[in-house]
C-alpha cells in the first residue's frame, strides 16, 4: 500500500528536520524543500498528497509558491507555516488559495491533526464527493467547475474552501451556526482557542458576495454565536 506524500517546504534546517522525522514516524512519504525554486521542482516531479509551505523562504516567498501551485492545481491541500505576528501574510495566503495556516511555535498533536483532516477532505474530493452543479442566490452566481463567480454582471474568482463554505451555508439557509460546528464540518478538525481561520475566509468571500461587506446580507454574524446565512428573499 502506498504511503500519501507530504511536500514540506521550510528553510529553517532544524523545524525542516524536525517536520521530516514526525512525519515518516507517523507513515508519511516525506518530500523536503528549503526554498520556493526547490519547492516548485518538488512538486513538478512528484505531485504530493499535501503540501506544508512556510512562508518565509529563499528564492520564492510561499506566498508565490503557493500562487503558481493554484493556478493549475485547485485541489491539493496546501497549509501555510507562519510566524506569530505575520496576519497580514495569513490573509494574503488564505485569499491566494491555502487551505489553513499553522502559526509557530505549533504543537505536534495541533500539525498533525490539521494535516490528517486535510487529506480526509482531499480524498473524499477525489473519490467524486464534490457537487459541479452552479451556486445561485440573490445577484451570485458561482460555478464550481471553473472556480468562478458572477456577482451584478462582475466576475471573481473563488476558492475550493469558499465553494465548501457557500455549499454548507446553503443547506442550511436561515439558521444560526457556530463557527465550531462551521470549523469542524468545513476544515474537519475541532480547533481549540481561536477561530480566526474561518473568520478571515468569511471576510474575503464577503468582499466578493455582497453589496456592502461591512453591512452583509447575506452572511450575517450572529455576535458570541457564529453566523446565519441568508440567501432566500425576504
Amino acid at each position: 500500500m502506498s504511503r500519501e506524500r507530504i511536500l514540506v517546504v521550510e528553510d529553517d534546517p532544524a523545524i525542516l528536520t524536525g517536520l521530516v522525522d514526525l512525519l515518516e514516524g507517523e507513515g508519511f512519504e516525506v518530500r523536503p524543500a528549503r526554498d520556493g525554486a526547490a519547492a516548485l521542482r518538488a512538486y513538478q516531479a512528484e505531485p504530493p498528497a499535501l503540501i506544508l509551505l512556510d512562508v518565509m523562504i529563499p528564492e520564492k516567498s510561499g506566498l508565490d509558491v503557493c500562487r503558481e501551485i493554484r493556478r493549475k492545481d485547485a485541489w491539493t491541500p496546501i497549509v501555510m507555516l507562519t510566524a506569530k505576528g505575520q496576519e497580514v501574510d495569513k490573509v494574503v495566503g488564505l485569499e491566494l488559495g491555502a487551505d489553513d495556516y499553522i502559526v509557530k511555535p505549533f504543537g505536534v498533536g495541533e500539525l498533525l491533526a490539521r494535516v490528517r483532516a486535510a487529506l480526509r477532505r482531499a480524498a473524499a474530493r477525489s473519490a467524486g464527493a464534490r457537487d459541479m452543479r452552479p451556486i445561485e442566490f440573490g445577484d451570485v452566481r458561482v460555478d464550481p467547475r471553473t472556480f468562478s463567480g458572477t456577482k451584478a454582471g462582475k466576475d471573481f474568482p473563488v476558492t475550493a474552501r469558499e465553494i465548501e463554505l457557500l455549499r454548507f451555508f446553503l443547506a442550511r439557509d436561515g439558521e444560526v451556526v457556530d463557527r465550531f460546528t462551521l470549523l469542524d464540518e468545513i476544515w474537519g478538525v475541532r480547533y481549540e482557542g481561536t477561530t480566526r481561520t474561518l473568520d478571515q475566509h468569511i471576510a474575503k468571500l464577503r468582499q466578493k458576495i455582497e453589496d456592502d461587506p461591512a453591512e452583509p446580507r447575506f452572511i450575517q454574524t450572529v455576535y458570541g454565536v457564529g453566523y446565519r446565512f441568508r440567501g432566500r428573499p425576504e
